[in-house]
C-alpha cells in the first residue's frame, strides 16, 4: 500500500492533512437540530464522540441518537465519550427520542447507546423499547441500531432483533491484536459471535460493522479481520481514520491517504461483502441510508 505518512514521535500530534479538514459546523438546520436535541434532553453520539461529519449530517438533517445515557461503562482507550457510573436507565427516553424524530420527519436513523454492562439485559429492552416508539410515530423510518456486545448475552441480542431493526450493526472497530490495548472491555471472539448470531436468528436482517486505521495495525492484519468478518456472514463494512481525541488516549500511530481507503475497499469488496464505505472521514453511522439501500438493491439481484 503506497502513499504512506511517516510515524511520528508518541506525544506529538502530526498537522491533519487536507483531506481530513472539515467546515466548521453551522448551518440553519444544524443550530435547529442542536436546540431540539438539547430540548428533549436527548444525547447524540455526533456530539459525544466528536464525529467530524456532524455538520454535514446535521445540515441534512440526520443524526445517530444515543440512548441510556451519556456514561459508559467501559473505559476504551479510543473513544471521547465518559466513562463511569451511569445514572439509572430512563424508562421515558425512547418516547422523547420518538418523538424527536417524528418531529423532523426523519426517514432514516441510527439509534445506539454507552456500554451499561451494569444492567441486567445491558440496555437491549431500552433499544427494543426505542424501535417500537419510533414505529409507531413514522412506521415508514428505517431504523439502524448499533449495538454493545451486551456481554455476550444471546436473549438480549434477540431482544432488539424481535424489534425488527432494518440494520443490525456492531463495531469490530480494531484487528484482534490491539483489542488488550483499545478494547479492554471488549472481546475479539465475542463481537464474532454477535455478528454470526444475528444472522442466523434473523438472516433477512443485515449485520454490518466497522473499524478505525491509524492505531499501529498491518494491512494483513486487517484483511485477516475482514476474512473473519465475512465468515462471521457480515455484509456491510465502514472503514474510517481513527483520530485522537486527546493526548489521554490511545496513541495515533499514522494518518491513511484515500488511495490507502480505496484499496482497503477493493479488498473487502473482494472477499464478498455486499457494501463498503471506506474513507478517511467515515464512521459507523456516515451515508447509512445510501448503505441500506445499496444492500437492498444488492438482495434483489
Amino acid at each position: 500500500m503506497g502513499h504512506l505518512i511517516p510515524l511520528v514521535p508518541v506525544g506529538l500530534r502530526p498537522p491533519k492533512p487536507e483531506w481530513l479538514k472539515v467546515r466548521a459546523p453551522g448551518s440553519p438546520n444544524y443550530t435547529r437540530l442542536k436546540g431540539l436535541m438539547h430540548d428533549l434532553n436527548l444525547h447524540t453520539v455526533c456530539e459525544e464522540a466528536h464525529c467530524p461529519n456532524i455538520g454535514e449530517c446535521w445540515h441534512h438533517g440526520t443524526a445517530t441518537f444515543m440512548i441510556l445515557g451519556d456514561v459508559c461503562t467501559r473505559a476504551c482507550a479510543y473513544c471521547a465519550i465518559a466513562h463511569g457510573r451511569p445514572a439509572a436507565a430512563d424508562p421515558e427516553e425512547a418516547v422523547r427520542v420518538g418523538k424527536a424524530i417524528e418531529t423532523l420527519g426523519l426517514s432514516y436513523v441510527v439509534i445506539t447507546s454507552v456500554d451499561r454492562d451494569d444492567l441486567k439485559d445491558g440496555g437491549a429492552s431500552i433499544f427494543a423499547d426505542t424501535i417500537r416508539e419510533t414505529r409507531a410515530r413514522r412506521p415508514d423510518c428505517r431504523i439502524e441500531v448499533l449495538i454493545p456486545d451486551f456481554q455476550g448475552n444471546e436473549a438480549s441480542l434477540r431482544t432488539v432483533l424481535d424489534a425488527r431493526p432494518d440494520v443490525m450493526n456492531h463495531n469490530v472497530e480494531t484487528v484482534p491484536r490491539l483489542y488488550r490495548m483499545a478494547r479492554s472491555g471488549g472481546r475479539y471472539p465475542r463481537t464474532l459471535e454477535l455478528l454470526d448470531r444475528s444472522r442466523k436468528y434473523a438472516p433477512d436482517i443485515p449485520t454490518k460493522t466497522g473499524l478505525m486505521v491509524g492505531m499501529g495495525e498491518e494491512h494483513d492484519e486487517l484483511v485477516a479481520t475482514f476474512k473473519d468478518l465475512r465468515e462471521a456472514g457480515c455484509q456491510i463494512l465502514t472503514i474510517g481514520q481513527y483520530l485522537r481525541p486527546s493526548s489521554e488516549h490511545a496513541p495515533m500511530v499514522r494518518y491513511y491517504h484515500p488511495d490507502e481507503f480505496r484499496e482497503l475497499k477493493q479488498a473487502a469488496l473482494d472477499l464478498g461483502f455486499v457494501h463498503v464505505e471506506s474513507g478517511p472521514l467515515v464512521r459507523s453511522s456516515y451515508h447509512a441510508h445510501e448503505t441500506a439501500d445499496a444492500w437492498h438493491a444488492a438482495s434483489l439481484r
